[in-house]
């Protein structure tokens, strides 16, 4: 069962697709652990999508990122298909780690890194 993480279902969502969008644009997020563990898997199945490489699987990770661009002007659809997509191509599976870094200073929540191996 999927984690709720304190909010109704569409705040979650859009919370889960902007850090599967910065997680795909800059390539490492700091978060809170039970987020990390929630995007971790959404990172996974849309790099199995681009892998893919075909025009359904294209339109299936467009429908659910979001149309962000980092401070280069590149776009996440755009970095996961191109770039992304040929680093992980031999790998199956497996291309995002989760560090853990111990408690937030002003609640104590416990924070954790999620990058791309």
């Amino acid at each position: 069962m999927a984690r709720k993480l304190g909010r109704k279902t569409e705040d979650r969502m859009a919370l889960l697709r902007n850090l599967t969008c910065d997680v795909i644009l800059y390539g490492r997020v700091e978060t809170t652990e039970a987020k990390a563990k929630e995007v971790r898997s959404l990172v996974d199945k849309m790099i199995t999508l681009a892998k893919r490489g075909d025009l359904h699987a294209r339109r299936q990770a467009a429908a659910f990122l979001y149309n962000k661009r980092n401070e280069d002007g590149e776009q996440v659809l755009q970095k996961l298909f191109d770039e992304i997509a040929e680093r992980y191509e031999d790998r199956q599976g497996g291309y995002t780690r989760v560090l853990k870094l111990g408690p937030r200073r002003g609640d104590g929540a416990n924070m954790a890194i999620v990058e791309l191996v």
